[in-house]
Parts: structure tokens; C-alpha cells; sequence
């Protein structure tokens, strides 16, 4: 098999192939390897590509099915692991320079169960720095490209872990969604993406940004391969305090089982109207009706805290962000400015901040530090945390009527590089959509559904389920993608943007 069949393998094929025989880890890691030194000069998904890691991590899955050794669903599957989960002896950088050449002493839980389950980690992908920004614009070390236009951006915070998989350097790879950081990038990436209810997967080890909405899961090509390392990754762990003690729903069965006869879905009202793309409304409607034409039943919402969700957002996660990044003062570890014995520790700490930190995560400490502030407290941070409680009501109200939501993942396709680098507000707005679910603490899910007729990039379907009812995303999640593959073909998989 050649490399350039082998990268196209998805994660549940390759699995396959490696437990048969039929291809060894080694051979698949090589591939994928060779995948990213011919086009990451010009995607620039990684960050660190941890070639030698990589390589002996196969070797060991090798020999253990040469042992006769029992293989887990994905022995040997390759993936990418964005830059804010701490790898030992692997350098972790959170797109800051800030954290430039620090090296973890430990792995974070996540990586743990990565390893445990012989996932092969060829390296860790760009960001915006400290996950801050919807486009991979913000990372200190320069943008990411969207591989079906090299010239947009491929999302954010974890556009570089979308762009590995949309440009096959990788099957599988790992986002983290505060805001919709994994779902917007997959949505612009015509990949899928995955943020499970908050607590299910461990933050332990994980940068913090927001530590009430900070959520690590699965990005992938397929429902099933999300599906697969979704199972590897979550999972109570006592390390993380706000880690949830429940069994893992049965999200593979689901994403082999997937079906939506006799559910029902609603649609918000408040997730179209101005700001929204044509193309995109356009393929959501097609998307609605494929559903009704697969057995479910449509229902209307009204869910009028929605349109809160994005101020209410940017008051909360600042303010996280202020106190979870004050750690950051040149002192205990990474850069550190100014140390050349005329300094105080305050002066080191301010020169430290000032060369480490970028424009965007400076924006955010400020407005949170301020919303925070004696006298604004109650009436900005008190206040955006009853919104969140409006919020998570009409999700309340809503569930009762329905089973699942669905609504398009974003308001617009990718936009260029640089577009909205000097727009703040309207660079939010990418998030408009994917907010409301942070805030709430539910699963959701992006897939594809089809490309927007004004450009020819791809659309992304969101689907929300219930707190801990996450085998609900995969169960519709298969369903609708099935659906698009027999009538139009894999977006990606079968019209791969060329390189």
C-alpha cells in the first residue's frame, strides 16, 4: 500500500489494517510523517513534529501484536495533539512565547490515555495563543492555512489540528473548545469535531484559559474515528476537581448505530438572520430537511437568552482567563525578561508579561481584570453569570421538547487571513453559534454538510445533545453524515483540497 493510500485510510481503517497485518504501525507513522514534511512548510499545522517519539511509539504497538497481544481500537493510529496539553519531555508552547522551549516534566491525563491506548503522537499542533482567538491568527508563531485555501484561515483556537486532518498529515488529532474551538474549526475545515459535556474529559495537564469552560475532545474526518478517540480520551480522573464521576455514554455503538427515526430536533430561531452567509443558511435548510426525510420530527425553539450568550461570554472568560494566567510572571518557569540584577521581581514579572504575552491575551487580561475590579464586579461578572443561568434554562426548556438542537456551526465559511485581524467584534462573531453551548456545559458536535455554493468551502452542521447524553451526537452525527455520503459524496474525503 502506498503512502499516498495510506494517508487517505480513515483512523477505524487503519486500526484494522494494523491488527490484521496487513500494514504495520511503523509503515502507517512513516507515511503520515512523509505526509507532513511535504506540505506543512505551507499549511503549518505543527508546531513540533516529535519524529523520533513517534516512530518508537509505532515500534512498540509493532511488537506487541507480534507478541500476540490484544490491540485497542486504535493501536498504531497516528494523531495530532494541540500545543496546550503537556507532553513530557515534549516541548508544550500554548502558541505563546511565553512557554517557548519550556518542557513538561509530566504528561497530562489526556496524553496518559493516549499513550495507554498506543494512539501514536506524531506531534503537537499550532493555536491561538492560550486557545484566544478564532482563527490561528493569534499564535506567536505565525498562522495556520486552510488547506482548501491556503489564504483563509482554517479556525480557532485549534486550526492547526483541523488543518493536519483536512491536509492529511493526520487521521485523528485533539482540540479544546472554550468558546467553539474545536467546532468552529472543523466546520471551516469540512472536518468533525467534537466537544463532549464539560467534566467528561480530564483538563488535567490541559493550559488553562477559562477553567469553567475549557473542554478537551475529539477531532477527526468521520463520526466514527471522533467516536473511537472519544472513548480513549474521556473518563473520570480524580486529579481534575471539576472531572464527572459517570460512565462514558456508549458513543462508538452509537456511531455505528446511527439513526434519527422518531426523534426529535429543534431548531432556534435565534441561530440565523443577519450576519449569516446565504450559502451557509442555505446547506443548514438542506441539512433540516435531510433530517425529516431520515424520520425526524422538526421543532421550532425560541430561546431568547441566546442572544446574550456572546456578551455574557466575553465577560466570563476573561475574567477566568485574568486570574488563570496570572501564574505566568516570569518567576517559577518559562520566559523570563529583565533578570539582570537592576530589577525588582515586580519589574521582572511586568517585562516578562509584556514581551511574552500577545495583543489578543493582553486585550482579554485586561477586560477581565476590569470586569473583575472592586465596584464593576456585580454589575459586569455577577451579571454575565445570570445570563449564563437564562442560558442554561432555555437549554433546559428546550430538551424537554426535543432530543437533540441542531443549527449551523458558524455564520460564515472561512474567511481571508488577516480579514478581521484588526476587528475584534467581528472576529467574536465567529463564535456565535458555539457559545451558548460553553456557557451550559452540553455536547456538541460539527460535521460536514456540504460546501457553500458563494465560494466552494466547506459548511459545517452543528448538532447539541443533553449534559452526558453524548452518544446522541454520534447516533444522529452517523445518520446525517451516511445521509450526505450516499446522496453527495465525503466533502473532504472525496473532493480533497489539493496541496
Amino acid at each position: 500500500m502506498t503512502d499516498s493510500t495510506i494517508i487517505k485510510l480513515t483512523a477505524a481503517q487503519i486500526a484494522e489494517k494494523i491488527a490484521s497485518g496487513e500494514l504495520t504501525a511503523v509503515e502507517v507513522t512513516e507515511a503520515h510523517l512523509a505526509r507532513i514534511e511535504a506540505v506543512d512548510e505551507k499549511v503549518h499545522a505543527f508546531l513540533h513534529v516529535d519524529r523520533e517519539g513517534a516512530l518508537a511509539q509505532a515500534r512498540a504497538v509493532d511488537e506487541k501484536r507480534a507478541r500476540g497481544e490484544k490491540l485497542g481500537p486504535l493501536a498504531g493510529v497516528p494523531l495530532a495533539l494541540k500545543d496546550i496539553f503537556t507532553t513530557e519531555g515534549v516541548p508544550t508552547t500554548v502558541g505563546s512565547k511565553i512557554l517557548e522551549g519550556w518542557i513538561p516534566p509530566y504528561d497530562a491525563t489526556l496524553t496518559k490515555r493516549l499513550k495507554a491506548a498506543d494512539v501514536v503522537i506524531l506531534g503537537k499542533t499550532n493555536m491561538d495563543e492560550f486557545a484566544m482567538g478564532s482563527s490561528t491568527e493569534n499564535s506567536a508563531y505565525g498562522p495556520t492555512g486552510n488547506p482548501w485555501d491556503l489564504t483563509k484561515i482554517p479556525g480557532g483556537s485549534g486550526g492547526g489540528s483541523s488543518a493536519a486532518l483536512a491536509s492529511f498529515q493526520s487521521p485523528l488529532a485533539i482540540g479544546t473548545d472554550t468558546g467553539g474551538s474545536i467546532r468552529q474549526p472543523a466546520a471551516v475545515t469540512g472536518t468533525v469535531g467534537v466537544k463532549p459535556t464539560y467534566g467528561a474529559v480530564s483538563r488535567f495537564g490541559m493550559v488553562a484559559f477559562s477553567s469553567s469552560l475549557d473542554q478537551g475532545g475529539p477531532c477527526a474526518r468521520t463520526v466514527l474515528d471522533a467516536a473511537l478517540l472519544h472513548e480513549v480520551i474521556a473518563g473520570h480522573d480524580p486529579l481534575d476537581s471539576t472531572s464527572i464521576d459517570a460512565p462514558v455514554p456508549a458513543v462508538v455503538e452509537a456511531a455505528r448505530n446511527g439513526s434519527v427515526q422518531g426523534m426529535r430536533v429543534g431548531v432556534v430561531k435565534q441561530f440565523r438572520g443577519e450576519g449569516y452567509q446565504a450559502g451557509v443558511i442555505q446547506r443548514f435548510d438542506e441539512s433540516v430537511e435531510l433530517l425529516k426525510e431520515l424520520g425526524a420530527e422538526i421543532v421550532e425553539l425560541d430561546c431568547p437568552s441566546f442572544d446574550l450568550a456572546l456578551s455574557a461570554y466575553y465577560l466570563i472568560a476573561p475574567s477566568e482567563c485574568s486570574s488563570n494566567l496570572a501564574r505566568f510572571d516570569g518567576l517559577r518557569y518559562g520566559l523570563r525578561t529583565g533578570d539582570d540584577g537592576g530589577h525588582s521581581a515586580e519589574e521582572v514579572t511586568s517585562l516578562t508579561r509584556e514581551a511574552g504575552f500577545g495583543p489578543e491575551v493582553k486585550r482579554r487580561i485586561m477586560l477581565g481584570t476590569y470586569a473583575l475590579s472592586s465596584g464593576y464586579y456585580d454589575a459586569y461578572y455577577g451579571s454575565a453569570q445570570k445570563v449564563r443561568t437564562l442560558i442554561t434554562r432555555d437549554f433546559e426548556k428546550a430538551f424537554e421538547q426535543v432530543d437533540v438542537i441542531v443549527s449551523p456551526t458558524t455564520p460564515t465559511t472561512a474567511f481571508a487571513i488577516g480579514e478581521r485581524a484588526d476587528d475584534p467584534m467581528a472576529m467574536y462573531l465567529a463564535d456565535l453559534c458555539t457559545i451558548p453551548t460553553n456557557l451550559a456545559g452540553n455536547a456538541a458536535m460539527s460535521l460536514p454538510c456540504g460546501l457553500a455554493p458563494e465560494d466552494n468551502l466547506p459548511v459545517g452542521l452543528q448538532i447539541i445533545a443533553p449534559a452526558l447524553q453524548d452518544d446522541r451526537l454520534y447516533k444522529v452525527g452517523a445518520a446525517v453524515e451516511a445521509a450526505f455520503v450516499e446522496k453527495w459524496g465525503h466533502p473532504l474525503l472525496e473532493e480533497a483540497p489539493s496541496l
